[in-house]
């Protein structure tokens, strides 16, 4: 069965995508902060939340880059391609609170082959932006994309034939 995402060699760099927007709940944030076992009072203590800068509960940076990544999965590109995410640098820039929706702008910056690996990498520029058009989030991704071409190790130097 051919996977619904692009294989390395698929992949253009400098495409533009730009997935599904997703509005953040209060249940969103409740539910991170027991899955995770972040219960700072900022994100689910409204009162304590109004004594701080925001004013109000915040969804918890790393909640809202998980939504990021799940929004590029659901943008179909890597949908049974995508090996392995390999790293990010990543920039939390503003506060996601809770009834923002919120969408991903996802550009391929660079590729790199990696036959040894039976694919490439793909250096992805990531946006996560609000209803506002804010950057609330930002940064780059590395992915291991599968290659069309499966490279196989030899098994040996004779000639199957």
């Amino acid at each position: 069965m051919e996977p619904r995402g692009r294989y390395f060699e698929d992949i253009v760099v400098g495409e533009e995508i730009e997935s599904a927007p997703r509005t953040i709940t209060e249940a969103d944030i409740r539910t991170f902060a027991e899955l995770s076992g972040d219960t700072n009072p900022l994100h689910i203590d409204p009162e304590y939340a109004r004594t701080t800068m925001f004013g109000e509960r915040i969804a918890h940076g790393l909640l809202g880059l998980s939504v990021a990544s799940g929004l590029a999965w659901q943008t179909g590109l890597m949908e049974g391609t995508a090996e392995a995410f390999i790293g990010l640098d990543w920039k939390f820039r503003t506060p996601i609170r809770i009834g923002d929706t919120v969408r991903l702008r996802i550009v391929a910056t660079q590729k790199k082959a990696m036959p040894h690996l039976s694919g490439g990498f793909v250096t992805i520029s990531a946006v996560l932006l609000n209803q506002r058009d804010e950057v609330v989030q930002k940064g780059t991704w590395t992915v291991l994309v599968r290659a069309r071409q499966r490279y196989g190790r030899e098994t040996s130097g004779q000639d199957s034939s």
